[in-house]
């Protein structure tokens, strides 16, 4: 099911898709379709690709690359995107670090980073989470204190998604130990390349290298690398989390998967348990994608919208229930290991676990869903 649109939207539409089917790669995007790893390249090749076009980033300010789209010309951006298997553009990019530069940074680390950072010229990472400052993420005790023009910083951070390819990082570090410890934190942008810090992986439960821990030993990082003000690094980390989770909740992606599992299920989706189970995900789907213009539509001044949260709970939700939809449908065969070229088992089955695993996280990473279900009873409910 579609949303009814009017003629010019329904124009925009016909232009996206044809724009992604067309011009970005279709092996990049049969890798995305089939559940398969893109490589470091072909994502920087997707995202360049649209960034020459002006559709990397529009939902930044048009002066460093967005675009004055209506709400619902960015969602129908963002489903065709999706439903063409076209990579989105790299979160820590294109929903994280630009938004926040574009909101908080001076004129002089807009013009330096904001380019680089649309076109993938700077592939960024995230310096949140710590082994001991996950969704409490105000513990953190990663520290920079001040030596002339520059910072020292120290610590650890951990679950760092694609540090591996990182150029450079976005860090909140403490700045200020003797306050209360959401008013004693800073931002600052740090070269990966810098002497003192180490990137070390960190292998999944499915077996891949996504994430790592980043070590700082005395890295020294120049002052004019800070974003914002001084100990304003929780009012940039709740704008840039918020941003996160509307971002998680990939109704097109999913949709397409769920499509795919009905026409892989072939006959068996007439069967009436599992044609009950594809006809409430598909309406929990449409449910999901109204909630996800609503928010869009209320939210004001870059920022998100408190139902966010809701956005972020059920999309986690929704993708790893189609997941394990997969998993079923792919019965035996979705455990059996090496799979080649002359395998009797389809390709497909073989990428149903891994994925299936690999999502667990999708419930922790931006905020745990536990602490979604705080945020809406608070925010939303007023309990």
């Amino acid at each position: 099911m579609q949303l009814a649109l009017s003629a010019e939207d329904q124009k925009f539409r016909e232009e996206m898709r044809t724009f992604f089917t067309t011009e970005v790669s279709e092996d990049i995007r049969r890798a995305v379709i089939e559940g398969r790893e893109l490589t470091k390249e072909q994502i920087v090749e997707s995202q360049q690709t649209l960034n020459k076009a002006g559709l990397a980033v529009p939902h930044w300010p048009t002066e460093w690359g967005g675009q004055d789209w209506s709400d619902l010309q960015r969602h129908i951006w963002n489903e065709e995107m999706q439903r063409a298997g076209v990579p989105t553009p790299l979160a820590f990019n294109a929903s994280m670090i630009g938004p926040v530069i574009a909101q908080f940074g001076s004129q002089e680390i807009k013009e330096r980073f904001l380019p680089k950072t649309a076109n993938l010229d700077i592939w960024w990472s995230q310096g949140f989470s710590e082994p001991d400052a996950g969704s409490d993420l105000a513990s953190l005790r990663t520290t920079a204190v001040k030596d002339g023009d520059d910072w020292i910083v120290n610590g650890q951070k951990t679950w760092t998604t694609l540090g591996q390819h990182g150029d450079w990082i976005f860090t909140l570090v403490r700045t200020d130990p003797d306050v209360k410890k959401q008013a004693g934190i800073s931002m600052l942008l740090i070269d990966m390349t810098s002497p003192g810090l180490t990137v070390r992986p960190i292998e999944l439960i499915d077996g891949g290298h996504e994430v790592n821990e980043v070590w700082f030993e005395d890295v020294r990082v120049p002052a004019d690398n800070l974003v914002g003000e001084l100990n304003s690094g929780w009012t940039i980390a709740k704008f840039l989390l918020g941003n996160e989770r509307v971002g998680v909740a990939p109704v097109g992606t999913t949709k397409r998967i769920l499509a795919r599992a009905k026409s892989l299920a072939g006959e068996r989706a007439s069967e009436p348990l599992l044609a009950a189970r594809i006809a409430e995900l598909e309406n929990d789907l449409l449910a999901l994608e109204l909630t996800a213009l609503r928010v869009v539509a209320h939210s004001s001044d870059g920022e998100p919208h408190p139902a966010s949260s809701v956005l972020k709970l059920r999309g986690t939700e929704l993708q790893q229930a189609v997941s394990e939809l997969m998993v079923d449908l792919a019965g035996p065969a979705s455990i059996a290991s090496g799979a080649g070229a002359d395998s009797a088992l389809e390709e497909w089955t073989h990428h149903t676990t891994p994925t299936y695993l690999n999502l667990r996280k999708a419930s922790i990473y931006g905020g745990s869903n536990e602490i979604q279900r705080q945020i809406i009873a608070r925010t939303i409910l007023g309990l």
